[in-house]
Formats: C-alpha cells, structure tokens, sequence
C-alpha cells in the first residue's frame, strides 16, 4: 500500500489515497504502522477517500488504531494532501466525523474553518469544551518544565473522564494574544508536539477568561506555531478558524505483514 508522510507543527500523519475504495487497514495494522519504532511513526493515519457533494471525505485513525474524533491539525494535512494530489485547488469543501468543513490554502499553509462552539464549562480550573474533539484547559506555570505526560496522563483517567478519554492542554500566557500550549492527546496516550483542536480549545478557553480581549490568539506549541481566529455573539463561538504549516515530509510502501 503506499501512503504519504504529512506533519503540521509536529503532529504529524500517514495519509492514504482510498478514493478506489480498495485500501484496507485493521486496527493492529494502523497501529503498526503508526508505531515509532517498528512501524513509519506518526500521530494517526487517514484514508482519503470519495464522497458525493464534497471534494473528498476524511477518516482519521489515532496511533492506538481506534477511530477518532475530528483531527485540525490532520484537517489541515489532508486538505495540503488533497491539493498535491490534484483534487482541489486552493480550496476544498471536505467531510469529516464531525461535520463539513471550508478550507483554503494561502502563503502561511492552510486555513481550516472548525465546527461551531456553543457549549463549555468550567470545571474548577479547568475549562471543558469539544472543538470536534472532547478538551480540557488548564492553565500551567513554568510551562516548559511540566510533565506533561504524567499530569495530562492522570486527568484523561480521572473521572468522569475514563471511559471516553479526554485530550488535555496546558497554557500558559505569552503576550496578551500569545500562549504556550502543550498537549496530551487520547488514543495517542502521550504528549504530542502540536493539536489542532487543542489550541483551538485553549484560544475559545482563554478568552472566556475576560472576554474584553481580541478574537484571536498566536498559539507557540512545541512544533511551531497556528492562529486560532473565531467570533463570538450570544455566548456562542463561530467563524473559528485554524491556521499554519501543512507539509509534505516522504512517500513510501507499506507490506501487510
């Protein structure tokens, strides 16, 4: 089977033409696959494939094999994939679990448009939303010395998290409009090194913090930098809005063992 290798930010993805249909994959293969060590390594795997009304459909995988919930950073990925491959130009109306999305390709990347937001909560110090995917935010001093792994690790499992799984973003503020952000991800179970929906949780979280501040954030993770923009009327977000880098990295075969 050949796939291409995509990363945006550090989060990076197998990606698979399947608009034959003919492509595949169980859940120990994808992980395989995915493995680090043993495997190509990557983030999760999506299949491109055909879809009437739309210029393809996104199926994205976590490492662990598991179908997952909406991926931005994959999004993005896939829109850069479709585009190399000659299905869309600079622009693509696309599916994906969680509904259609816009999104366009410019000089800095692409530009994904996400899913509305109009529930959240804040749970003690933490702030609770699905931005596609299911996120908690919380605010993190000295940020850069956090071990995310062990501490994002405890609150996936904690109640009443457990059974579904929650991803966890750490932020701490930069400037006025400028946050670290560093993630663990569910179904990946580890840190990785950019979310799409993450920062795009933990721009919509830093603003409900005093809402007298600009609709956008600059967000540094560990593998670059996106831009979240997004309105918000009637205590609800829309016109969100996730940007930056979506690269081509290699293509190779994979055998079926």
């Amino acid at each position: 089977m050949q796939f291409f290798k995509y990363h945006g930010t550090g989060n990076d993805f197998i990606l698979m033409d399947n608009r034959s249909g003919d492509k595949s994959v169980s859940r120990k293969e994808i992980a395989d696959m995915c493995h680090r060590r043993f495997g190509i390594g990557a983030d999760g795997l999506m299949l491109l494939q055909n879809k009437d009304g739309f210029d393809f459909e996104m199926i994205y995988y976590n490492s662990d094999g598991g179908e997952s919930s909406m991926c931005g950073n994959g999004g993005r990925c896939i829109v850069q994939f479709a585009a190399d491959l000659g299905i869309i130009d600079k622009a693509a109306h696309f599916l994906a679990i969680d509904g259609a999305h816009k999104a366009h390709i410019n000089a800095e990347g692409v530009a994904l448009e996400m899913i509305p937001v109009k529930q959240y909560e804040k749970q003690d110090n933490a702030w609770v939303l699905n931005t596609g995917s299911p996120h908690c935010v919380v605010y993190q001093k000295q940020l850069k010395d956090a071990d995310i792994a062990g501490q994002g690790r405890k609150i996936r499992n904690s109640a009443p998290y457990k059974k579904e799984g929650i991803n966890v973003n750490f932020i701490e503020a930069f400037t006025k409009n400028e946050l670290y952000v560093r993630t663990y991800e569910r179904g990946v179970e580890d840190e990785t090194y950019s979310c799409g929906t993450g920062v795009v949780a933990a721009s919509l979280a830093d603003f409900l913090e005093d809402k007298t501040s600009d609709k956008w954030r600059i967000l540094h993770t560990l593998g670059g930098k996106l831009k979240v923009a997004f309105d918000f009327e009637d205590n609800a977000f829309s016109n969100i809005v996730l940007s930056g880098p979506a690269e081509y990295v290699f293509k190779g075969e994979w055998k079926s063992k």
